[in-house]
């Protein structure tokens, strides 16, 4: 039986990797499809992949995550085209505007910290979040609200009795408890909403399995480890290309200290593609699933205990649901304004 997967942030950096590693296991018996924001990149992904492996069945979908509108109409059309989904990867997500604190950097540099400090960005990144037509926090709507929405809309497709599906996010070391508070989970009073909505998946996806693994339906986070890709370019925004490439001699070096360099999309999607392979009843819903490559070059995935409780998962679950009903009941209220206008 044919696979059918679905791939959000598809046409770049991690997400492409994945479909490339995809295709190269399995073109004939594979469905995939790239759910992009920008059609003109995604329609350049495809022919790439294409190009690989002519005979692949390889469709696009446009979706931004960031827009309600966006995100229903492409559910939508989902379950127009599929009559199930064996994995939703929740790869796509966005750090705007980020900003380098200099000076945190260069005493992280002369402390015992500076491995974990260039392995997950702590202490020396933050952000300026914006909102969105919506409403809604830009980071928080991309990163998290938007996913899940999609989710709560593919229920019909996702959830079959006798076979199981699985929620794959694309998550991160950057993810601390330390950023995130249930009662801003919008994170409109902090300064690192991207930590704060990757944290927020790792909640997210447990309570999303205490609530559907009896329909077959299994959720897991993958951390992909420091890679170089248009995000990590964007947190020097003045920065050249080229001088990122002058940095790889010394991030190769720091990779003989940790594992957690995998510098490529391709070494960065080996837990995206690990997970692919695995039975979703075997996995643990509380570890991160790590992709990790040794100062040898060899890759690996590594599960790792998530610093998550069942109770706090189930109180932003409660929220997001809350939230949920909100924006639905604003479009309802808006759509009967209309109708009742153009009459």
């Amino acid at each position: 039986m044919n696979k059918v997967v679905l791939v959000t942030g598809a046409n770049s950096g991690i997400g492409l990797a994945l479909c490339e590693r995809l295709l190269t296991q399995d073109t004939e018996g594979l469905q995939l499809c790239l759910a992009c924001r920008n059609m003109r990149r995604a329609q350049a992904a495809r022919s790439a992949l294409l190009a690989s492996h002519p005979t692949a069945r390889v469709a696009l979908l446009q979706m931004d995550t960031s827009s309600i509108m966006s995100v229903l109409n492409a559910a939508q059309e989902i379950k127009l085209r599929y009559n199930r989904l064996d994995y939703l990867y929740l790869n796509a997500g966005i750090m705007p505007n980020p900003q380098f604190d200099v000076q945190a950097f260069f005493k992280g540099l002369f402390s015992s910290k500076i491995i974990t400090m260039f392995a997950t960005g702590e202490g020396i990144l933050t952000q300026k979040d914006s909102i969105t037509p919506d409403g809604l926090q830009e980071v928080f709507a991309t990163n998290l609200f938007g996913h899940f929405l999609l989710i709560r809309e593919l229920e019909p497709v996702l959830c079959h009795t006798g076979q199981t599906s699985q929620l794959i996010w694309t998550s991160s070391s950057n993810a601390h408890r330390s950023a995130f508070n249930l009662e801003d989970i919008q994170h409109q009073r902090g300064v690192q909403p991207y930590s704060s909505s990757k944290y927020a998946s790792d909640l997210l996806s447990l309570a999303l399995n205490t609530h559907y693994n009896k329909q077959g339906l299994y959720s897991s986070v993958i951390c992909p480890g420091f890679v170089m890709t248009n995000l990590t370019f964007g947190i020097l925004p003045s920065f050249p290309a080229f001088l990122w490439t002058l940095l790889l001699p010394i991030f190769w070096l720091i990779r003989m200290f940790t594992n957690t360099f995998t510098l490529t999309p391709y070494n960065g999607s080996e837990a995206l593609f690990w997970l692919f392979q695995q039975k979703p009843e075997s996995l643990d819903p509380q570890a991160k699933y790590h992709s990790l490559t040794s100062w040898l070059g060899n890759n690996y995935t590594q599960p790792r205990k998530m610093d998550i409780d069942l109770e706090t998962s189930e109180a932003l679950l409660e929220k997001l649901m809350q939230l949920e009903s909100e924006i639905r009941r604003k479009l309802k209220e808006k759509q009967k304004s209309v109708s009742t206008f153009s009459q």
